[in-house]
């Protein structure tokens, strides 16, 4: 019996159209770049703490800085993006690789199990994966504001999300050997709501939900920066999967 379809959470064209814009803003001077920083240098510091010495790396995410992270005269890094067309949730067209990195994109698949058992796929036997991406304690304060923005009749604003416990299932289902999740937060204080909205769609977090709900209004809009404020300390969940290929 056939397994049934993953229901559509995201809607694919919209995903990709985030994606791409986020890429082009994020190369305007001073662009917002701090969560994908964040994961970078953490994929490094997981590198040398486990010993592992990537020779054959795929990329997959922001492979400008994760290639310059890792760089190193015998490692050859292979870059895919969604962006491009890639696929996150069918088979890689790509494998044997000893290292696959995956950051900020697993975030908006509809099919997570599946894209950790392509991500895992892609390894030879032995190689290491991480994935790290916004996790279901992200955004504290802007959620608020939106359920005060919508009062009685709240709409589908943000994404849901993953926590540290539905990751360990995760793994455990894609068949990642030695699995170990782990989270970290990450906290930026922003002078408004809408700076905050700025850097969320330079950094590829903006709405791709298949049903978004209808627009804010003026006075929802209004309400919403209200209930936000100025000088407000956002807090952003970064979850890490870690795991191998025996």
């Amino acid at each position: 019996m056939s397994q049934p379809a993953p229901p559509v959470i995201f809607a694919p064209a919209r995903r990709l159209g985030q994606r791409g814009r986020a890429l082009h803003l994020q190369l305007r001077p001073g662009a917002a770049t701090y969560l994908i920083d964040d994961m970078v240098a953490d994929v490094a510091e997981r590198l040398a703490f486990l010993r592992h010495v990537p020779r054959r790396v795929l990329a997959i995410g922001d492979l400008g800085a994760l290639g310059l992270a890792l760089y190193g005269p015998e490692t050859e890094v292979t870059g895919l993006d969604p962006a491009a067309g890639f696929d996150l949730e069918a088979p890689y067209p790509l494998r044997g690789f000893d290292t696959v990195v995956s950051l900020g994109v697993l975030d908006t698949a509809n099919d997570l199990p599946g894209a950790l058992i392509h991500l895992r796929g892609a390894l030879a036997p032995g190689g290491l994966a991480i994935a790290s991406f916004i996790a279901a304690g992200s955004l504290p304060a802007l959620r608020e504001a939106m359920l005060v923005a919508d009062g009685d009749r709240p709409a589908p604003r943000l994404h849901p999300a993953v926590d540290v416990r539905a990751g360990g299932q995760l793994l455990q289902r894609a068949g990642w050997a030695d699995p170990v999740v782990d989270s970290r937060t990450l906290a930026v204080r922003f002078s408004s709501l809408d700076r905050l909205v700025a850097d969320l769609r330079t950094q590829g977090l903006s709405n791709c939900l298949a049903n978004p709900g209808p627009p804010l209004s003026r006075q929802q809009r209004a309400m919403a920066r209200e209930r936000f404020g100025s000088g407000t300390t956002e807090t952003f969940e970064i979850l890490t999967l870690t795991g191998w290929k025996r």
